[in-house]
Order: structure tokens, then C-alpha cells, then sequence
């Protein structure tokens, strides 16, 4: 069976010293991150061959690295660039194997306009990478159209991404508990699928797609929540009362796809199904965080709940169609 991932991660040394010269009396580095900091610097031939041992045959990839938005202006600008450009020549030397997402310097969100054009125009990359809100801004502020704009011209996603919380919402939501599960909670472990969750939610009701109908939005983690929640905040937010054309429900099936990333039971994909149809779940592993191997025996256990044609979708026919990967 043919499989294509897009949640699938990778970093530049310049974002690593970068993050690490920002905290100058230095850091401890979990030894989960020790273990995968070698897959994600890896752009060749270690990449390829683990993805040959565990049966996928396209990456899309993404940086990684605690985000870029937590720099000045000039070093987020020139991180994301170098970064792009590391993606594009690994694509350009296993153009088969490998493609990815541009890199948004989202503190300027005109230059991360012109980068999605330029990235997806010259060098084919498939859509935009976001992480999370930008200096505490969500997306919906006014100032970010341009990216939405320029992707919707485009006709590609954008891929919105979860990243660690402000430090405000880290104090008073998890920074009484021992480490490392203020951490794990405030992040993987919670947190930060409920604030994308709620970031969709946002732009839902700011208007966004109605302003831009045909802007796709990507979201990992079997759907940030959402699927599990989506009928319940219509029927609250509806009080409002919502002034949006449609039913949040409606833009969620006609405006997102969906990705397995880092969720591996059926539960979540069975929630997810009856809520935006099978057409809209991609397969996803959200590697070197989770293990290729991992993803494999999920699309194994899901041949017991659906039929040959679905696995197909699931596999790699949805997200070739949506980002064009012949």
C-alpha cells in the first residue's frame, strides 16, 4: 500500500543555536529530544532509508524547534529562509521522496505572503506551516490576511500546528505541577491541541472563510479536538448570536482536512469520520515524535474498520489530491 505523510518534522542547526542562545545559562534537553535530534537534522539519506525500512513513500516536511516566533523580527526572518531553503535543495535531491511546506516568518506577515508565493511557485513546495499564535496573536487578527490570502490564490493549505502556550496561559494553567508534566500536559499531552482547537474556532467566527471560501486550513492530531467538540460549540456559540454565513460545523467539513499525526487508535478516526468524512483524514505519523513503524501498524489495525477503497484515502489518495503529489 502506498503511504504519503505531512506531519513529518525536521530542523536546521542555525534553529537550534538560535534557541539555545536564548536561554544563555542553558537549558536541560530531555533525552527524548537527545534521541530525536539526529532524525531531525537528518535531510538524506538516513530520512529516506528509515522511511524505505517502515513503508512510506513521501515526506512533506515542516521545521521544527519550538518555533520561530519567538525571536526579534530579523533572526525569525532569516531562520525560516535558511530553513526553506534546506527543504527545498532535500526535495530537489529526492524530488520523488521528499516535498514540504514553507516556513511562514509570520512576524511579517507580508514578506510570509511573498515566501508562500515564491516557495510554492518556484520550488513546488505544497502550502504554508504555521505554529501556534504569533507573539500571543491568533490568526484571526486582521493583520495575518495577506498569508490567507496569498494561499487561497495559490490554492494551497495551510498547515496550522500547535506550539508550546504563552507564558502566561504556562503560569496559570500549568506551572504548579512537578516537571517534566508541566511540560508534557502544557504541550503533547494537552494543552496545545485545545488552543488549536480553539484558534480554528476563532477564525470560524471572525469571518475568515467567509471572507475567503476557498481557504484550507490543515490540522493535525485527528483534528485538535474538534471533531469530539464541533457540534457543541455551534450549539453554544450560537447564542451569540454568530454572525458568519455559515454553521461552524459547515466550514470545519468544507474548509479543513484532517491528519492521523501522533494518533494511533481508532476511536479519534471513527469520531472524526462521521464528523468531516472520510475524504478529509490524512495519514500522518508526526516523525522523528512518533515512530514510522508506529503509524505502519496503525494503518494495519484500521484494515479491521474500513474497506480497501478508504485505507486508500486515508493512505495518500486524500493528500495527493489536496496537495497535488502525482
Amino acid at each position: 500500500m502506498r503511504t504519503l505523510t505531512l506531519e513529518e518534522h525536521f530542523t536546521i542547526p542555525a534553529v537550534i543555536a538560535a534557541h539555545q542562545n536564548q536561554h544563555p545559562a542553558g537549558i536541560a534537553v530531555p533525552p527524548f529530544f537527545k534521541r530525536i535530534m539526529e532524525p531531525l537534522l537528518d535531510l538524506g539519506a538516513g530520512r529516506i532509508a528509515a522511511m524505505d525500512r517502515d513503508g512510506v513513500d513521501h515526506q512533506v516536511l515542516s521545521l521544527t524547534a519550538g518555533g520561530l516566533t519567538y525571536f526579534e523580527k530579523g533572526l525569525s526572518r532569516e531562520l525560516a529562509q535558511e530553513a526553506n531553503r534546506a527543504a527545498a535543495e532535500a526535495a530537489a535531491r529526492h524530488p520523488e521522496r521528499l516535498s514540504a511546506f514553507v516556513n511562514l516568518p509570520m512576524l511579517e506577515p507580508e514578506l510570509a505572503a511573498q515566501e508562500l508565493e515564491t516557495y510554492v511557485g518556484r520550488h513546488g513546495f505544497k502550502g504554508g506551516f504555521i505554529e501556534g499564535t504569533v507573539n500571543g496573536e491568533f490568526l484571526d487578527h486582521p493583520r495575518f490576511l495577506p498569508v490567507f490570502e496569498a494561499a487561497q490564490a495559490l490554492d494551497v493549505p495551510i498547515y496550522l500546528h500547535p506550539s508550546p502556550p504563552p507564558a502566561a496561559v504556562q503560569q496559570a494553567y500549568f506551572s504548579d505541577l512537578e516537571p517534566p508534566f508541566n511540560s508534557l500536559l502544557a504541550t503533547a499531552g494537552w494543552g496545545w491541541h485545545a488552543e488549536v482547537g480553539m484558534h480554528c474556532l476563532r477564525m470560524m467566527i471572525a469571518g475568515l472563510f467567509d471572507r475567503l471560501p476557498r481557504l484550507k486550513i490543515l490540522i493535525g492530531h485527528m483534528g485538535e479536538n474538534l471533531p469530539f467538540s464541533i457540534a457543541r460549540a455551534q450549539f453554544i456559540l450560537s447564542r451569540g448570536p454568530l454572525k458568519t454565513e455559515h454553521t461552524l460545523e459547515q466550514y470545519f467539513r468544507e474548509n479543513f482536512w484532517l491528519t492521523t499525526a501522533g494518533y494511533f487508535s481508532l476511536p479519534p478516526l471513527e469520531c472524526a469520520r462521521q464528523v468531516v468524512g472520510i475524504e478529509r483524514i490524512l495519514y500522518s505519523v508526526d516523525y522523528p515524535f512518533a515512530g514510522m513503524d508506529t503509524g505502519r501498524e496503525f494503518l494495519e489495525t484500521i484494515r479491521t474498520h474500513l474497506n480497501e477503497e478508504e485505507i486508500e484515502k486515508v493512505a495518500w489518495r486524500n493528500a495527493a489530491e489536496l496537495l497535488r503529489i502525482a
